[in-house]
């Protein structure tokens, strides 16, 4: 239960940050798109990952992203710590920003 809340957590900052971003499954995973790929996230054995930045948005985030950076552009949260949602608010609008400019 405590891992539905934070997966609701992040889906709520999705919506609330990007309101217009559609939502979707796909992969079998939550996705949200708005201009292009804004967002994918699910729950794996030992984290959460959020999937599909932008290298640029990386790039722009990264000394707030490294304690939670993989491999290819994905964030991975640890189950026993907290949601940085200020952190994810920040790469939503650069997310959100990049795809429309592109489109």
């Amino acid at each position: 239960k405590e891992i539905q809340g934070k997966l609701r957590e992040i889906r709520k900052v999705i919506l609330e940050t990007v309101p217009e971003a559609a939502e979707k499954i796909s992969y079998k995973m939550p996705y949200y798109g708005y201009h292009g790929r804004l967002i994918y996230f699910a729950f794996w054995k030992e984290h959460i990952a959020i999937y599909a930045m932008n290298y640029d948005v990386i790039e722009e985030f990264k000394k707030e992203l490294a304690p939670y950076l993989a491999e290819k552009g994905t964030i991975k949260i640890p189950l026993d710590q907290e949601v940085p949602i200020g952190l994810i608010k920040k790469i939503l609008r650069a997310q959100a920003k990049v795809n429309k400019e592109k489109n």
